[in-house]
């Protein structure tokens, strides 16, 4: 079902049936398709909630959830700093300029 968006309750569900359905399935995968047959949505979608899962457990390497969010958020930050240094830049160089000019005595 594309566009369908699942809550964060709904995926952690996923996840958990997946690992409960696991031992009576030949493999992880044939777990995968069977829960997302019933909720449905795609295999690979939640074999990505489920490797995700994995990943936050410290079950499998990778960058967790809260690193991730945390690497986007400096780079918002550095992102606004180089906006800002810019700005300044300019302002500098503009008044740098007119410090350059010679001044006019009354």
């Amino acid at each position: 079902m594309p566009g369908v968006r699942f809550s964060a309750e709904q995926r952690a569900k996923a996840v958990r049936l997946v690992a409960e359905a696991a031992p009576q399935h030949e493999s992880q995968w044939a777990a995968i398709e069977s829960v997302a047959a019933k909720i449905g949505a795609s295999a690979e979608t939640v074999r990505k909630w489920v490797r995700r899962a994995e990943v936050d457990a410290g079950e499998r390497p990778g960058m967790t959830s809260e690193e991730h969010a945390e690497v986007q958020r400096l780079r918002r930050e550095v992102a606004e700093l180089r906006r800002a240094n810019e700005i300044l830049k300019a302002a500098a160089a503009f008044f740098g300029a007119e410090l350059d000019r010679p001044q006019q005595r009354w």
